[in-house]
């Protein structure tokens, strides 16, 4: 299913727009969190701000992300809460578009069903949605990579066709996805050197530059903004939803290509590639989005655990070996 160019989703004052009545809260807006995050913090908030769901059981899910903390709730909910002030804005952003993009999209989303508030020493607005059952995308889950890669494409291609009137700028709220990657440049820069050796570094210097002599000259378009294998889900082998919206913005697609190089590899790759609408500009910006990531993961300039930093230089090597 692709969505027809021009479709529209329902318009209100989204948060943070100028008639909105409140904005979303920047990083800088909010407290830093020193309450512990679990379960018993979780039954308390929901019987005190939704007591018809007292009684269900709350179950922590693990591996938890950077962030959020998600926990089960009774056989049919989830809720999640933010990790850290950096992603504190995202909830009210997720509440607000998700009900008005889901239904113009091919695959299942999540839906939120409430939106809590700060109580209990934690400082955070959160969310309980619906539960949706499946696997991540990791390969062993996926029976036909070649099948996965075109149906993703296909999201993708009905997502950036949505109108995107009143969306979120890229910013602080998304990292920036779907700007400028020149944003990150130093960054970048300093991945590049501390790795040393254990990457070529000339080439991973040319392909950066290469992405930021591109930009995007038309007009903005929905991103999800970590179009990753963990946000992907699985269900008989196939791609069956999408989650974890908290990265959603309107700009440059680019940011939502790096999945081509973390997942996808030889034919999946090409089928990727080749469904999806984008001159090789937008494939350079992607290649530098991946890279990115890559990179400062691999040279210890983010929290990781142990698997991340060689499972990115193997990202890294896929980005350089990319034409």
């Amino acid at each position: 299913m692709v969505v027809p160019m021009g479709a529209r989703v329902a318009q209100q004052d989204p948060p943070g727009s100028a008639s909105c009545g409140s904005a979303i809260e920047t990083p800088e807006q909010v407290s830093p969190s020193t309450t512990v995050v679990d379960e018993a913090l979780v039954r308390r908030l929901v019987s005190a701000q939704f007591p018809r769901w007292a009684r269900l059981p709350v179950t922590a899910i693990s591996p938890s992300r950077w962030d959020n903390r998600s926990f089960r709730l009774g056989a049919e909910m989830l809720v999640r809460l933010p990790s850290a002030a950096e992603y504190a804005s995202q909830i009210e952003k997720e509440q607000f578009w998700l009900p008005r993009l889901s239904s113009l999209l091919p695959l299942e989303v999540p839906t939120p069903l409430a939106m809590g508030q700060p109580a209990e020493g934690y400082p955070w607005k959160w969310s309980i949605y619906r539960w949706i059952d499946g696997d991540d995308a990791s390969r062993e889950h996926i029976a036909d990579p070649n099948a996965f890669a075109g149906t993703l494409a296909q999201f993708l291609i009905a997502l950036h066709r949505i109108d995107p009137k009143g969306g979120p700028q890229p910013g602080p709220h998304n990292f920036h996805r779907g700007g400028s990657l020149q944003i990150y440049d130093a960054e970048t820069a300093r991945a590049i050197a501390a790795l040393g050796s254990r990457i070529d570094a000339k080439a991973a210097a040319s392909v950066w530059r290469t992405a930021l002599e591109t930009t995007w000259a038309r007009a903005p378009v929905w991103v999800h903004g970590d179009v990753s294998a963990p946000n992907l889900l699985v269900r008989d082998g196939k791609l069956s939803a999408v989650i974890d919206f908290g990265m959603l913005a309107i700009g440059d697609p680019a940011c939502d290509l790096s999945i081509a190089w973390t997942l996808f590899e030889g034919e999946s790759r090409a089928i990727f590639r080749a469904m999806l609408p984008f001159d090789s500009n937008t494939w350079a910006r992607a290649r530098g989005w991946t890279l990115w990531k890559a990179l400062i993961v691999a040279a210890g300039l983010v929290e990781t655990n142990a698997v991340d930093s060689p499972q990115s230089l193997r990202v890294v090597d896929a980005v350089l070996g990319a034409q």
